[in-house]
């Protein structure tokens, strides 16, 4: 038997938001895997410990969660006005997927600090904030992060509390420039054209969906209507097949509606877009931590799933989605929330809660939004090197 020596390729390990992930800078990855192919996605396969059938990833940097089996490749930006390139890939735990169809916006916080943390920008304060201007190449969108800094390094420690996130940090502010995406051609934030929809779900008959592209695809239903309260925590949905199969089937109609699949299998294939999401009025629940939401504390209550299984948290571009749906009136996501202009949301998700806020205009018959407003944090965990078997790609 022939020894398969293993290489070492440069690596950061970040939180950014509730997620983390592997970050790596494009001319510091083999050549191979340089530019986009089956090599690329075979190495990041393997540095996170997939496709694992024991859904684990004992093997590998990822932590068995959806918000935790992610890479992303930064370079210097060639695009005039930006910093740098940021690009995502989401890794599937245990199928062999890695899905480059849509952004992270808690990693999009990190993408902020690491193009600091890489020498990718030039002019910046010794002190104060840094403005980094990043081009987020998944989905074609910019993404303007004001990053923290003091004595010429990113600042990371402070007493910026982010729930989901254990220890408070140094606030990153986010904004999603003209967030509404179009990367499929769909040609408008409301795909359909319509603010409310009425999908044809096997199994569940017609059912009443906000169709929306901003910060992600998202496809939004009353928690009533599909037999929740909106306060649900991971435990009581994600051991429940049944419930997870239902809400799959939602979000496949959805897909299809939105024209971002041709045929239902091909959702196999496509984990990480559309996201499904169910919202409910106001509520008092206990979240995963113990902490107790009052309903006069959120405008609305939403509970969003990742890869299949209900979020810990709450995902960067579903909030997004939920400012810019608030913003709109007739939503289902407005109507939740009380109905009527709004620029900002307070909302429950399953660690506590967060305000977001967006700014939508209706222009020529059509809804756009300029920009979402969202507060993250992040830190390094780890640098080095990441070790992979020399025959993985």
């Amino acid at each position: 038997m022939v020894a398969s020596p293993q290489i070492r390729i440069p690596a950061t390990y970040m939180r950014g938001g509730t997620s983390k992930g592997v970050f790596f800078r494009l001319e510091d990855l083999p050549s191979a895997t340089q530019q986009a192919g089956p090599a690329r996605d075979r190495l990041f396969q393997r540095v996170i410990g997939s496709p694992d059938p024991y859904a684990a990833q004992i093997d590998g940097m990822g932590s068995a969660t959806s918000s935790t089996s992610k890479c992303v490749i930064l370079s210097k930006s060639r695009r005039p006005g930006h910093d740098v390139d940021y690009l995502y890939g989401q890794v599937a735990i245990d199928k062999n997927i890695v899905d480059w169809s849509g952004n992270c916006g808690n990693l999009s916080t990190a993408a902020g600090a690491f193009a600091i943390h890489a020498g990718y920008v030039e002019a910046m304060p010794r002190d104060g904030i840094c403005t980094v201007r990043i081009w987020q190449a998944n989905i074609g969108k910019t993404i303007v992060a004001h990053v923290p800094v003091l004595n010429g390094q990113v600042q990371e420690t402070g007493d910026f509390e982010l729930d989901g996130v254990t220890f408070p940090a140094a606030e990153i502010v986010l904004e999603f420039m003209e967030p509404a995406d179009d990367t499929d051609g769909d040609g408008g934030m409301f795909p359909t054209g319509q603010v409310v929809d009425e999908l044809e779900v096997p199994g569940i008959e017609m059912l009443q969906a906000t169709l929306i592209n901003s910060g992600i695809p998202t496809i939004f239903v009353n928690a009533a209507d599909i037999g929740y309260t909106g306060t649900e925590l991971r435990e009581s949905i994600n051991g429940d097949t049944t419930a997870l199969a239902r809400l799959e089937s939602i979000r496949v109609a959805g897909a299809l509606r939105m024209g971002l699949i041709h045929t239902a299998e091909e959702a196999t294939t496509r984990q990480h877009t559309p996201k499904i999401a169910f919202v409910a009025p106001p509520a008092d629940y206990t979240a995963s931590s113990g902490k107790r939401v009052r309903a006069q504390d959120v405008d609305i209550l939403v509970r969003a799933l990742s890869m299949g299984k209900l979020h810990h948290a709450m995902m960067g571009t579903v909030s997004v989605a939920i400012a810019t749906a608030a913003a709109v009136p007739g939503t289902l996501v407005n109507l939740a929330a009380g109905g009527g202009a709004r620029h900002s949301v307070r909302f429950g998700h399953p660690s506590g809660q967060l305000r977001v806020g967006a700014e939508a205009n209706l222009v020529d018959g059509q809804w756009t939004v300029t920009k979402a407003v969202m507060s993250r944090s992040a830190r390094i965990l780890m640098e080095g090197w990441v070790r992979v078997p020399n025959d993985s790609f």
